[in-house]
């Protein structure tokens, strides 16, 4: 078994047991915990002080793994979606068995078919969804690398995964998965 095989076992049953994880994404490393587990979340936006209302992401290995969790929208406008998949596009679409703590207020729900190595195998192993916040408190920058996530968050974190964030500079781009508005560059 790779190194990076053991780290994401290591990761995987941190998350089965209802822990918080970081884990390196395209841009930045990501916050992540199980999204059907509620105390999870709690847990995750406490360390981040975030305000359960924002909502969070979800990202996951393949469009199967959070089809159920969205309301169909109209098949071209999906086509465009999943044509940009997998990759750094987060799309927003209208919410359908997503819990409400990952929700906030809004009646949608924002996810990304990931395209990052680590993060695809983690919620591939895993078998779900993995919810996916810039590792950071509210208004601070986010961490790029596993030594940052040690400094910022101690022991508070249950596990960091290690290895390369993407080339990106910036957090994905978020859009709108039935207008394609921007909602955030």
């Amino acid at each position: 078994m790779s190194a990076i095989q053991t780290e994401i076992n290591k990761a995987v049953s941190i998350v089965l047991k209802g822990g918080v994880i970081a884990y390196p994404t395209e841009a930045v490393y990501g916050l992540g915990c199980d999204p059907f587990n509620q105390s999870a979340v709690e847990r995750l936006l406490k360390l981040k002080n975030r305000a359960v209302d924002k909502g969070l992401i979800l990202i996951a290995a393949a469009w199967e793994l959070l089809e159920e969790l969205v309301l169909p929208i109209d098949p071209e406008r999906l086509a465009l979606v999943q044509a940009s998949w997998p990759g750094p596009y987060t799309w927003i679409f209208p919410a359908s068995k997503t819990p409400s703590w990952i929700r906030g207020k809004h009646s949608s729900v924002a996810v990304r078919v990931t395209a990052h190595p680590i993060a695809k195998v983690l919620s591939q192993q895993f078998g779900k969804p993995l919810v996916s916040t810039s590792a950071n408190r509210e208004g601070d920058a986010p961490a790029r690398d596993a030594a940052m996530v040690a400094t910022l968050f101690g022991r508070d974190v249950d596990y960091i995964v290690p290895g390369p964030v993407g080339h990106l500079a910036n957090p994905t781009v978020i859009r709108d998965a039935i207008t394609g508005e921007v909602v955030r560059a």
